[in-house]
C-alpha cells in the first residue's frame, strides 16, 4: 500500500507504484493550495496523512481519484465531509473541483 506525492508529471515508475492496490483507478488527494497531490493507497485517508504529515493543510485537501481506462477523474472521497465545510463525500465547489482537475490532468498529463 504505497501512497507518494507527485509535485510533478508522474514517472512511469511512480505510475507502477500507485497502481499496485487498484490497477485501473488511482486514489487521490489533493493539495489545491500547492499544486501537488498525494497518490495510491487503499484508503484516501491514506493519502491525506502523508499530505498532513509534509505540512499541508486540511482545508486544501480534497479527494478523488483517476479512472485510468477511460481517463476520467472523479470527486468523491470520504475525506470531503467536513462539519461547517462540505456535508457531502463528492466535492460540489466548482471552484475546488475546476482546480482539483487541473491538477489532477496536469500532473497525469491526461
Amino acid at each position: 500500500m504505497a501512497v507518494i506525492i507527485i509535485e510533478e508529471t508522474i514517472t512511469a515508475d511512480q505510475l507502477l507504484i500507485v497502481r499496485e492496490e487498484y490497477p485501473n483507478y488511482i486514489k487521490v488527494v489533493v493539495d489545491i493550495e500547492k499544486g501537488i497531490l498525494a497518490a495510491g493507497g487503499e484508503w484516501h485517508v491514506d493519502a491525506e496523512e502523508v499530505l498532513l504529515e509534509q505540512g499541508s493543510k486540511q482545508e486544501h485537501l480534497w479527494g478523488g481519484g483517476v479512472d485510468l481506462i477511460t481517463k476520467s477523474v472523479e470527486f468523491n472521497s470520504l475525506i470531503n465531509t467536513r462539519p461547517g465545510l462540505s456535508s457531502s463525500q463528492e466535492v460540489l465547489d466548482l471552484k475546488i473541483r475546476s482546480k482539483m482537475e487541473e491538477i489532477i490532468r496536469s500532473l497525469f498529463e491526461l
